[in-house]
């Protein structure tokens, strides 16, 4: 929800307000980022990353006939979304990513939703994600698979990955980067899933 003094911000400073998430509503009654080792909140300086857990009057009461993880879900009273995510000073929640999305390389952790930010700033770029794939050196590495804008200049894959080397860590970036049209549901979101058994399949 836009705030009145985000009016005057640039437009870039504005799309980053506008993409947190998170604040109590009157169908969800409380919002909170916690540390999934301690259960406890986490400092809401927009940097401690935890897992978003809600609570409120309109969430589904459990998983049907499934007990054990419908206890997990609700542990404490909060319902674990799975989603990481970080609180800002004025309480709005900015997710990270899905923690079954990270991407642990060498022992680093790596924000598929970070990578696919910076590969959504190429201008040849018209969808982009990123998933891990295994590796024998790291464990696994990010892969991107990409659907261009028509009619523009098709980068090659060092062209992407060069783009990338200039604006992120270098192990973040992908080491491998595949073209083509992305799997989607019936309403348009880019199944990852589907992507993962097809490379693993391979």
């Amino acid at each position: 929800m836009p705030q009145p003094e985000w009016s005057e911000l640039s437009v870039e400073d504005l799309a980053a307000k506008m993409a947190r998430q998170g604040v109590g509503t009157i169908a969800i009654d409380e919002v909170r980022v916690a540390d999934p080792a301690t259960g406890k909140a986490v400092e809401a300086d927009g940097k401690n990353q935890g897992e978003k857990q809600l609570r409120g009057n309109t969430l589904m009461k459990g998983y049907l006939k499934n007990p054990e993880t419908t206890a997990r879900a609700f542990a404490d009273g909060w319902l674990s979304t799975d989603d990481l995510a970080v609180m800002h000073p004025d309480h709005y929640v900015e997710i990270k990513d899905r923690s079954k999305d990270i991407i642990i390389s060498g022992g680093e952790n790596i924000s598929s939703l970070e990578v696919e930010e910076v590969l959504y700033q190429h201008p040849a770029v018209s969808e982009a994600v990123v998933i891990a794939i295994a590796d024998e050196k790291w464990g696994e590495v990010p892969c991107a698979f990409i659907n261009l804008v028509k009619n523009h200049e098709a980068p090659t894959e060092a062209d992407v990955m060069a783009f990338c080397k200039e604006r992120m860590a270098r192990f973040k970036v992908p080491k491998k980067v595949i073209f083509g049209e992305l799997p989607k549901t019936a309403t348009g979101k880019i199944r990852k899933n589907v992507l993962r058994d097809k490379f693993r399949d391979e």
